[in-house]
């Protein structure tokens, strides 16, 4: 696996990170450009996920409250736009910020919780390098060079802490595995994988970044898998490398499991 997953990364002219973890022992099986951050995109709506049902959980906010929508929050990429929405439930903004990766609904959370409350518990929670500056599509912010930021290990804590159900109250825990897994946006990870195989994550991109990263559940051994592509010039490419990559590490851990057997 690491051959086949060094050589990739070689041919490649885009900048690589990657893990694959055990979530079980904690241990990395491969690990490349773990510590460096960059930009983002919406894969920093995993961690926003976690903080909105922690603030709901602290202020005793239900799920199905309503929360008024304006015509100046539509923005684009977004079913909520789309649909002209004026209101709706905390727990259906966080759906489609998970699925679709929709950004109204991510910018319409982000302004219930507060960019204070979204930073401070990044930190409480161990993310060192996860830091959210501007809301999604906000052009004006990026030019200036005002971006969001995360590294590979961040989220490879991130899908461990996920994995265990740690951080939040029980039934918090498993819905947010259960929408991960709900995820609509299948161009990477899950790209060139036969199987139908259960795959709680999410997907990030801008036009010089393609990331996708979660959970791999199968019959006998889970396993995190996060690939950073950044420096990309083809998201297509990128999405193809993306789906090249999670494939030899597929295939390994499959291979492992049959040797066991």
């Amino acid at each position: 696996m690491e051959n086949q997953i060094q050589d990739l990364i070689q041919k490649t002219p885009y900048k690589v990170h990657l893990f694959v973890k055990d979530p079980k022992t904690e241990q990395f099986l491969f690990s490349h450009q773990l510590e460096e951050s960059f930009s983002s995109a919406s894969i920093i709506k995993v961690p926003i996920l976690l903080a909105v049902l922690a603030y709901t959980e602290k202020h005793n906010i239900s799920l199905h409250s309503a929360l008024t929508i304006t015509p100046a929050d539509w923005v684009d990429f977004s079913v909520i736009s789309e649909q002209r929405l004026t209101q709706s439930t905390v727990y259906e903004l966080l759906v489609w910020m998970i699925i679709t990766s929709d950004n109204t609904a991510t910018n319409v959370l982000i302004d219930v919780v507060g960019m204070d409350f979204l930073n401070d518990y990044f930190r409480q929670i161990g993310l060192q390098e996860t830091l959210l500056q501007r809301k999604m599509m906000d052009v004006e912010r990026l030019a200036m060079g005002i971006d969001n930021f995360t590294s590979a290990r961040d989220m490879a804590h991130l899908f461990t802490r996920i994995y265990q159900q740690d951080l939040l109250a029980s039934p918090y825990n498993e819905l947010v595995i259960e929408i991960l897994s709900r995820q609509r946006v299948h161009e990477g990870l899950k790209r060139y994988l036969v199987d139908d195989v259960k795959l709680a994550h999410k997907t990030g991109g801008l036009d010089t970044v393609d990331h996708d990263a979660g959970i791999v559940y199968s019959s006998s051994f889970d396993y995190l898998i996060g690939v950073f592509i950044t420096n990309v010039t083809d998201n297509d490419l990128a999405r193809q490398l993306i789906g090249r990559l999670s494939k030899v590490v597929y295939d390994y851990m499959m291979g492992q499991r049959e040797e066991q057997q």
